[in-house]
């Protein structure tokens, strides 16, 4: 890799590469310990005479900007410090724009702002010491013999046609989702999945329903289009469907395990739901995250499965049964919207890596998911049994917890009011990491509580975490 320098006509050769070596060295363009190229290379990259190099080289070093080490070569020498950046202009044209986005919430990002505590109960992450090492280093292996015969070109938009199989596959296995190949799109993940189908049907002004309370970046994203997002609050039963209003173009729901308060949508609001949407010609978003891990009642059908119209894009993720790490998910859209979908996938990234899809497709065909599915269920089954327990034994004066039958937490509902901040903040210096219910609400007045998640915590370290909690809660009255 060559160097960037310019040499202009042939006139103070060895200034001007001083200059614009001194120059990259004070803006951060060479870091402190970076090794540059031997003199006599340079001087061949240059059309140079080493003696030209060599001259500018001593003068860097005299400053004090360069340092040789006998028998490695010229580095950046450590004390050297760059120049701090630009100023940023407030006066450039999108500054209004740019401005709108800093200020924009990243909520949810892991780790938590807090730091990692010994006993986590974050959400959405899955058992890190539970994954697959062995099988999914064989899968990776696969993928990289199968890169070595293919063309090296780009690959198709929507996905791998052997992963988009097994996806389809897997999907009809374990929700009952109604799909071919054609209908499934690889997506980097859940959130991109949400942020295609907005691409296609939100523009300034439109009126998009998400859930109240409800997972906060898919209202921020759908607001970051433009849309007008209001809040229908949910129930016992799930989505108050009586509640969206005219107009509304999109609805966002989670209706297997309602985040963050973990209650299934009843099957009379699931048919309720799809009737509005169709009579206000709304596209649903089905947003399947967790629900591979069912713990008891009878399965309940999936939103897609359901609709005979075209109404739902169904959304699904490897990231909660696999790791979020591998940026995986998938989108089966509607007949409406497919084609769309998959040019503003070609225009915002092409496609998604091609080496992590033969990977997952390998995996999966090989039955890899399922087993990995069935082990984490059995562990995460013990953690869930042991968190309710003491919900409803001796942390029962202080929190209700909210019933859920799927996915990897739970929520519970405080009975009084509770000093929240000051809950966390003396669960953290015993080393436990809460968090609240509060952060999930936004167009109405919260209700206190704690989102349980079990996916990184240990089973043996439950009681003891929740022990801290309730003594804790004790010496708050």
């Amino acid at each position: 890799m060559e160097l960037h320098v310019v040499i202009d006509g042939d006139k103070d050769l060895a200034g001007q590469l001083y200059r614009q070596l001194r120059d990259s060295i004070r803006a951060g363009r060479l870091a402190a310990g970076e090794k540059l190229p031997p003199s006599r290379l340079l001087a061949e990259q240059l059309g140079l005479s080493r003696k030209t190099v060599s001259e500018a080289y001593a003068r860097l070093t005299f400053d004090r900007l360069l340092v040789g080490r006998v028998g490695s070569g010229t580095f950046v020498a450590d004390s050297a410090r760059s120049a701090p950046p630009p100023a940023a202009s407030p006066s450039f044209a999108g500054a209004a724009v740019a401005e709108r986005w800093r200020r924009m919430d990243t909520p949810l990002r892991h780790p938590a702002p807090a730091g990692n505590s010994r006993y986590e109960y974050i959400g959405g992450a899955p058992a890190r010491s539970l994954f697959p090492h062995a099988e999914w280093r064989r899968c990776v292996l696969h993928a990289l013999r199968e890169g070595a015969r293919s063309r090296g070109l780009y690959g198709p938009v929507e996905g791998m046609p052997v992963l988009r199989e097994a996806i389809a596959r897997h999907a009809a296995f374990a929700r009952g989702v109604r799909c071919g190949v054609d209908d499934v799109i690889v997506t980097n993940g859940a959130q991109q999945a949400l942020d295609l189908v907005a691409r296609v049907l939100v523009e300034p002004g439109s009126l998009v329903a998400v859930e109240e309370p409800g997972y906060p970046p898919a209202r921020l994203l759908f607001a970051a289009q433009g849309a007008e997002v209001v809040g229908i609050p949910v129930d016992a039963e799930g989505l108050q469907v009586d509640r969206i209003p005219d107009g509304t173009r999109l609805v966002y729901v989670t209706p297997a395990h309602q985040f963050p308060l973990g209650m299934p949508m009843s099957q009379r609001r699931r048919e309720a739901l799809l009737a509005r949407a169709h009579a206000i010609g709304a596209i649903v978003i089905e947003d399947d995250y967790d629900s591979e891990f069912r713990y008891e009642g009878r399965p309940t059908d999936s939103l897609q499965s359901m609709d005979t119209r075209g109404s739902v894009a169904f959304v699904g993720t490897f990231s909660k049964t696999l790791s979020p790490e591998l940026r995986l998910g998938y989108l089966i859209a509607p007949p409406a919207i497919l084609q769309a979908v998959c040019i503003a996938k070609h225009l915002s990234d092409w496609h998604t890596a091609t080496p992590a899809q033969w990977a997952l497709a390998k995996f999966i065909a090989d039955g890899g998911l399922h087993k990995h599915i069935r082990r984490c269920h059995a562990v995460y089954a013990e953690r869930r049994e042991c968190i309710m327990r003491r919900f409803d034994g001796d942390l029962s004066p202080w929190f209700e917890r909210v019933p859920a039958t799927a996915g990897i937490h739970l929520a519970a509902l405080a009975r009084k009011p509770i000093d929240m901040d000051t809950l966390l903040r003396l669960a953290r210096r015993v080393d436990v990491g809460l968090y609240p219910l509060e952060v999930f609400s936004y167009f109405a007045a919260p209700r206190q509580g704690l989102m349980l998640g079990y996916g990184a915590i240990d089973t043996d370290d439950i009681d003891p975490s929740l022990d801290r909690v309730r003594d804790i809660l004790l010496q708050m009255g």
